[in-house]
């Protein structure tokens, strides 16, 4: 997908629902390029709005130049020449490929301190109240296209083995490692929400755009957190993936995540 129109979303929140709803279904493929929208008319029905909100929300992906509109011949899909398919992550292997994303991405710093850790962070991270750590907040890129918004949370005493331009250039958990931390696991959660403004600037995306949320607690083999991760992630440009087997017999025969298979390998 092409990089959104960075204006704020079309007037009104029933366009602005049309809005997203034909945005999402472009960005997963369910719309493909080519394909040809329903006329005004019979969106309004589809979407229970009138025909000027419909008018709105596809003047607004015109203008984000995922649609082209033409008079006499409707409201066409348009995605050639847009960028590539999003970038996948496996859950299963999912730490080997963040270290070949470290290599094929680029990151932007937006800021850098050292501060008492929110209370969330602390009780996640199992930090003593007020207790000191690193946050940093990055942007990383594909082909110069931003996909992912990372807020990093870790204890003071373990950043301090690496400098604010290591955190620009490195993955972060490569520095954790490379600091001395064993990592031994690590728990992540996945949900939704829409994009502020400082976000939407910074992923270049319209206001109020659904994002992709992932929190991530790293701990060390002493069951000692090191690191808490807020990522938002863009989601035409990234998706997460777990491959899935059918095991156990009869009735009990269910899925079952297909832990360490390759991305690709068939369940």
């Amino acid at each position: 997908m092409s990089k959104p129109e960075k204006s704020l979303l079309p007037e009104g929140a029933k366009a602005r629902q049309v809005y997203l709803s034909l945005r999402d279904q472009i960005a997963d493929g369910r719309l493909e390029d080519g394909d040809s929208l329903p006329p005004e008319q019979k969106l309004a029905e589809i979407f229970g709005v009138s025909r000027v909100t419909i008018r709105r929300a596809l003047d607004a992906l015109a203008a984000a130049n995922l649609v082209v509109r033409r008079a006499g011949s409707g409201t066409t899909v348009r995605t050639s020449g847009q960028a590539g398919q999003p970038m996948a992550m496996n859950l299963a292997t999912l730490m080997p490929q963040l270290v070949e994303m470290g290599q094929s991405t680029t990151a932007r710093l937006l800021s850098f301190s050292y501060g008492a850790a929110p209370e969330f962070v602390a009780s996640a991270l199992q930090l003593e109240p007020k207790e000191q750590v690193q946050i940093a907040t990055r942007v990383r890129s594909a082909d110069a296209t931003p996909f992912s918004h990372l807020t990093t949370y870790v204890p003071a005493g373990i950043a301090a083995n690496y400098s604010e331009n290591d955190l620009a250039t490195t993955p972060l958990f490569k520095l954790l490692e490379l600091s001395g931390v064993q990592i031994k696991d690590a728990h992540q959660s996945v949900s939704a929400t829409l994009a502020g403004p400082d976000v939407a600037e910074a992923l270049d995306v319209a206001v109020g755009s659904a994002l992709l949320s992932l929190r991530r607690v790293v701990r060390d083999v002493n069951d000692n957190g090191v690191e808490y991760l807020s990522a938002l992630y863009r989601p035409d440009m990234f998706r997460l993936e777990m491959p899935l087997t059918r095991v156990g017999d009869g009735s009990a025969r269910h899925w079952q995540p297909a832990i360490g298979k390759p991305p690709g390998e068939p369940a």
